[in-house]
């Protein structure tokens, strides 16, 4: 998944990018700043981890009850709404509607459950990056919420600690999701962080 985010780069004529990751997003975005650092103006990592065993694991407990996802689409669409839910930012009102919409695009653009657990099984197959990030002289910015049920806040810390003079940003009330509350905030703070990086490297 890094080689096609760089091929993509390739398609649309970029060299050097500031490359922002979530989640998964995040593991993929520092992968490419470890394997393609000269297409990589600056790393941004969100609610991600390092993969070191013990560090930025998931609370599956709070999943349990959750059951598999369905394949009917108004199905799909509730359990999507509710696997949200649990791993929301308490500190910020859903919105469910917005969620549904989203869920509703996913079963439509093409939904595939092996897909999924494929994408899951990337995770732990790709190892513990640590010593790898520890020779990034790339720029970072680390970004998690204290309230991360599904790669704990320790991934954060990890992540930030292993990669050399990385900034991180810890964030009250935030989870695993991006709620629109925060947008203003992580968009000024990242765009911050983009511009000191184009002023140091001018």
């Amino acid at each position: 998944m890094a080689a096609d985010t760089v091929g993509l780069l390739d398609a649309l004529g970029l060299t050097g990018v500031h490359l922002v990751g979530s989640s998964m997003g995040g593991m993929i975005a520092q992968m490419i700043a470890i394997d393609f650092p000269e297409r990589v103006r600056s790393l941004i990592s969100m609610m991600s981890t390092t993969g070191e065993p013990g560090v930025g694991e998931a609370d599956f407990s709070v999943f349990a009850g959750l059951g598999a996802p369905p394949q009917d689409r108004e199905a799909f669409v509730e359990w999507q709404v509710r696997a949200l839910r649990l791993a929301a930012s308490p500190g910020f009102p859903i919105d469910a509607t917005a969620a549904a919409e989203r869920a509703g695009r996913v079963v439509d653009r093409g939904y595939d459950a092996l897909g999924i657990q494929r994408q899951g099984l990337a995770v732990p197959a790709t190892g513990d990056r640590t010593e790898r990030l520890r020779s990034l002289r790339v720029p970072t910015l680390v970004v998690h919420g204290v309230d991360d049920i599904v790669c704990d806040v320790s991934g954060g810390r990890a992540t930030a600690t292993a990669v050399p003079g990385a900034d991180l940003l810890i964030v009250e009330g935030m989870g695993h999701s991006l709620p629109r509350e925060l947008w203003p905030e992580l968009a000024d703070r990242i765009s911050e962080f983009i511009h000191y990086v184009e002023t140091v490297t001018a």
